[in-house]
């Protein structure tokens, strides 16, 4: 069979790999590219929430069309102690509209869905059915693979989520974001909850925890429990995501890229372009596909390089975010750990903001660190002096 040639050859239709085809398209339409994912759709089956201060002005543009749902009015968090409403605009993407900007950007023929890759070079991509995509530069944005894992150290962010159909007004007018009032399991536990509707809440239960394992049929359970609560009435369920994703205290960047093949470059989660403490991705996402789309030159070099040196920027920046999530999960004890958040929970709006978007200033990380820490003062001290991180990610702990 011939290979179908494309300047640019992506191989993973996630957030990541989808908003660079989608910045190429908008920003450079005389590169050709390809998107290829291996499940049935692009962006799989998710709900994707972001601050909007968390994207630049001139990214709007990207992110706008693919919005699901926006909330103006600021957003919810509730502690044990401590229960507070903040201003910052809050906004979701559904995989549903990702799929369809990309197919209205893109040919039919660029955008491959069920198609696994086999394995992948500089020179192109090699399907598992032996079709052949041939480009001239290739990025792999397939999401963290199991070879990665033993380079970080850290924790796990699990998740069930579910959009619950109500027989009736559930009265909710804003994101709670954060509702660790819930009696804890697991680590750190909170609900998440948004309104899509009169009728329609999306409600995830999220945990911090030590171990991936993630049980359903228990986070379901304890979603209904919320639920009944409340005294909402459940009458159907429209929608299901659950996720195990990694929080990072530590590790060795270059372990992390040293797997990835000659000339290839790497974007998103794989590249380790996420927030180590939050897990969260969008952000640097949609900055990371701004940035290519920006490139003076999108040969297969120039990429790999740009994305390596993009990436390492961004593992430096994270030292301060890894930091936090030691103190999180080595100083504090499970039951505990709601503390840090709540007492993060009391700065400043703008601190909070920047905080989430991956951009904390230096005057912000000493104000977080200013005070008596909401942890035994003796962990803290270990935690702060480079001591008593959780273990490597490693592959045995995901079996």
């Amino acid at each position: 069979m011939g290979a179908q040639h494309f300047d640019i050859a992506i191989a993973g239709g996630g957030l990541s790999g989808a908003l660079i085809a989608l910045a190429l398209r908008l920003r450079r339409p005389d590169v050709s590219v390809a998107l290829v994912e291996g499940g049935a759709a692009i962006g799989g089956h998710h709900l994707w929430s972001f601050f909007a201060t968390d994207i630049a002005d001139a990214d709007r543009a990207l992110v706008e069309p693919m919005i699901a749902a926006r909330w103006d009015t600021g957003y919810d968090v509730a502690f044990p102690e401590y229960r507070r409403t903040l201003p910052t605009a809050y906004r979701s993407i559904a995989s549903e509209n990702l799929a369809e900007a990309v197919a209205r950007a893109m040919p039919g023929d660029a955008v491959l869905t069920e198609a696994p890759v086999e394995t992948l070079d500089a020179a192109g991509i090699t399907l598992r059915d032996g079709r052949r995509i041939a480009a001239g530069a290739v990025i792999d944005a397939r999401g963290i693979g199991a070879a990665q894992l033993p380079a970080l150290q850290g924790g796990w962010q699990k998740f069930a989520g579910q959009m619950l159909e109500l027989d009736a007004p559930h009265g909710v007018t804003r994101p709670v974001v954060m509702d660790a009032s819930v009696a804890q399991h697991d680590g750190y536990r909170f609900v998440y909850v948004l309104p899509f509707g009169e009728r329609s809440l999306f409600v995830e239960d999220t945990y911090y925890a030590d171990d991936p394992a993630l049980d359903r049929d228990a986070l379901v359970g304890r979603i209904a429990d919320y639920a009944a609560a409340q005294g909402w009435q459940v009458k159907g369920m429209s929608r299901e995501e659950t996720g195990v994703l990694p929080v990072v205290t530590g590790g060795d960047f270059a372990a992390l890229w040293r797997g990835a093949p000659t000339g290839v470059a790497l974007a998103g989660v794989r590249a380790g372009l996420f927030q180590p403490l939050t897990s969260y991705s969008l952000p640097d996402a949609v900055r990371f596909a701004s940035h290519v789309a920006a490139l003076p030159s999108l040969g297969g070099p120039a990429i790999a390089e740009a994305s390596h040196q993009y990436a390492r920027a961004h593992w430096q920046r994270g030292r301060f975010y890894r930091m936090l999530a030691s103190l999180l999960f080595s100083a504090a004890d499970p039951g505990q750990r709601y503390r840090v958040l709540q007492r993060f929970y009391r700065l400043n709006d703008a601190l909070i903001e920047r905080f989430y978007a991956g951009r904390s200033t230096t005057a912000d990380m000493a104000r977080v660190l200013a005070g008596r820490p909401p942890v035994p003062l003796t962990r803290a001290a270990l935690v702060l002096a480079g001591f008593g991180t959780p273990a490597s990610l490693d592959t045995d702990t995901t079996s």
